[in-house]
């Protein structure tokens, strides 16, 4: 049985691990290390999960304990990760990283992109995994797989809607339901982190066309929805993107491709690792609509996909929460 450990284990990401740890067959939790409440168990900090019978340990508890070959997730900020992942990995831990300390330019240095649809043989033998977010997820799930039609693609916009978790846990007056409720935000306006993050692994996968990401927040708990146009300079067909998706998907056990015409349905992949892709075109403009679960295949679920990969086990691995698709 292999130990995983979680530090920065109060946010709601670090709740959904927690909770798929607990019932992974292969895996038992480990310290789960908080700066912000040591000593309060599981199950005050996050009420819905009762059945977790432990408490957060301060500080420090998870180098002291981690063994070799233990799974280290790293659930807080990039500054916590990049102070706390030489050490894990100095005791012969695995890290797996929910923050973008290390997912720039990941591929050239000593931590592997954690996006298992393009990176698996990577990722089976990385001590390092950097775990994409839930933006960056929606969005190069519609992309990687369309490098043969990369020269087709003139322009690309992302206009991607998440629910408010992907805010975080801390406090803060933006984040208020007050603030929220009613209203739909765009925001980063001038530019996203994450938007760099995207035109990196768009342009590993050959997609040269600029890219627009217009990130905003929306009143529901949980979800991301990512609408996707491609803007042609030569025409481009539904039916070709959706074979690409088909044949790039076919061993990817938690991607589904929408053959027929419809959108996909947020509250359906709640608590899920799964994604749904459509594909509709209009005036010759292909729209990729991609959705997801934030806190599952945007964080926590990606990153026990990961570990998964990691361990030399299915994919599917302690991910039994899924869709159903007609």
């Amino acid at each position: 049985m292999i130990t995983a450990h979680v530090v920065g284990a109060s946010g709601y990401a670090a709740a959904e691990l927690i909770r798929l740890i607990d019932r992974h067959p292969s895996v038992a939790l480990g310290v789960l290390e908080s700066r912000s409440q040591p000593g309060a168990p599981v199950a005050d900090v996050f009420p819905w999960l009762p059945h977790v019978h432990v408490a957060l340990e301060e500080t420090g508890t998870a180098q002291a304990r981690v063994r070799e070959d233990d799974v280290v997730f790293l659930a807080g900020g990039h500054e916590l990760a990049r102070a706390q992942a030489p050490g894990f990995l100095a005791k012969g831990a695995r890290v797996v990283d929910l923050s973008d300390a290390f997912r720039m330019h990941a591929n050239a240095g000593d931590a592997v992109y954690g996006f298992p649809e393009r990176y698996r043989d990577r990722i089976a033998g990385a001590r390092l995994i950097a775990n994409p977010g839930c933006y960056v997820t929606a969005a190069l799930l519609a992309l990687v797989p369309l490098e043969p039609l990369a020269d087709r693609i003139a322009n690309v916009v992302i206009d991607a809607k998440s629910g408010i978790t992907g805010a975080g846990r801390t406090p803060s007056i933006p984040s208020l339901f007050a603030e929220v409720d009613g209203d739909v935000r765009a925001y980063g306006l001038a530019g996203h982190r994450h938007g760099t993050e995207i035109v990196q692994e768009a342009r590993e996968a050959g997609i040269a066309a600029p890219i627009v990401f217009s990130p905003h927040v929306v009143p529901l708990r949980r979800g991301i929805l990512a609408d996707i146009y491609l803007i042609p300079r030569a025409p481009i067909a539904r039916e070709q993107v959706l074979a690409l998706y088909q044949r790039f998907y076919a061993a990817s056990p938690f991607v589904t491709v929408f053959r027929d015409l419809r959108a996909p349905h947020l509250p359906a992949l709640e608590g899920t690792n799964d994604a749904h892709l459509a594909v509709a075109e209009r005036e010759g403009v292909i729209h990729v609509l991609c959705a997801l679960d934030n806190l599952g295949k945007g964080a926590a679920g990606q990153a026990i996909q990961n570990m998964n990969i990691l361990l030399g086990l299915p994919e599917e691995t302690g991910l039994d929460a899924r869709t159903t698709v007609g």
